[in-house]
């Protein structure tokens, strides 16, 4: 056997040629082929993978930044279409024709004294975080038709714990003599404790929410869908 072979000579690479050429040392083994049989390196490889599905940095999983983007924006599209949603417990109603749609435009009074108007009006006050001022109202009015004293008495408590109490998070905008009055008030609770509560809520809502109302995309598309329909039929 020749010496050269016997002792572990590799030819040069230029040479090509499938040829024996021994065991080759570990101590002269390419570091590409160490590499490549290397068990860490493996192990390595094979969680290489669950890397970020664009972009092999080390610091994401699967969580790329064009992912993400997609997924925040997803999430506010669903948070603003479910603020249109159908409002729970709404007043049961007729549906309104376009002239008492065009009447809500006229006066306030007119839209709180149609049912219809309440509902719509109320689901644009959730839209701006504030449906508690339409609720308290709604609560309030109610209270003045029950006749039996004792419901009067835990009905009034429930309004004030939901609406009045600062602990609560429906708690109504009221300044600092209303409140104080129905504090006094609630030692012996009627049907007219919270009077002066709710005609300042209902002034707020006259000034503050209305204006915004009528100039709301929910008022106006209602109105001329209701226009098309009367046209059509």
């Amino acid at each position: 056997m020749c010496f050269r072979k016997r002792n572990g000579y590799r030819p040069p690479d230029h040479f090509n040629a499938k040829i024996y050429t021994g065991p080759v040392p570990a101590d002269r083994e390419s570091p590409m082929a160490r590499s490549e049989t290397s068990p860490g390196r493996t192990q390595g490889s094979s969680q290489r993978p669950n890397a970020c599905c664009f972009c092999w940095c080390c610091c994401c999983s699967c969580s790329c930044l064009t992912v993400r983007n997609e997924d925040e924006r997803r999430g506010r599209k669903t948070s603003e279409d479910t603020k249109l949603e159908t409002i729970p417990n709404c007043e049961a109603c007729t549906k309104p024709t376009v002239e008492e749609m065009r009447l809500w435009s006229q006066s306030f009074d007119k839209l709180m004294k149609n049912p219809a108007g309440r509902n719509v009006f109320r689901e644009f006050l959730r839209t701006e975080y504030s449906e508690e001022n339409m609720l308290f109202w709604l609560a309030c009015e109610d209270l003045k038709k029950e006749p039996n004293k004792s419901v009067v008495e835990n009905t009034a408590r429930m309004i004030y714990e939901d609406y009045i109490s600062i602990l609560s998070p429906k708690e109504v905008s009221l300044d600092a003599r209303v409140r104080e009055g129905i504090n006094k008030k609630m030692q012996e609770p009627t049907q007219h404790t919270f009077e002066d509560a709710q005609l300042q809520i209902y002034t707020l809502m006259h000034r503050d929410s209305y204006p915004r109302f009528l100039n709301s995309s929910i008022y106006r598309s209602l109105v001329q869908m209701g226009s098309r329909s009367s046209s059509e039929s």
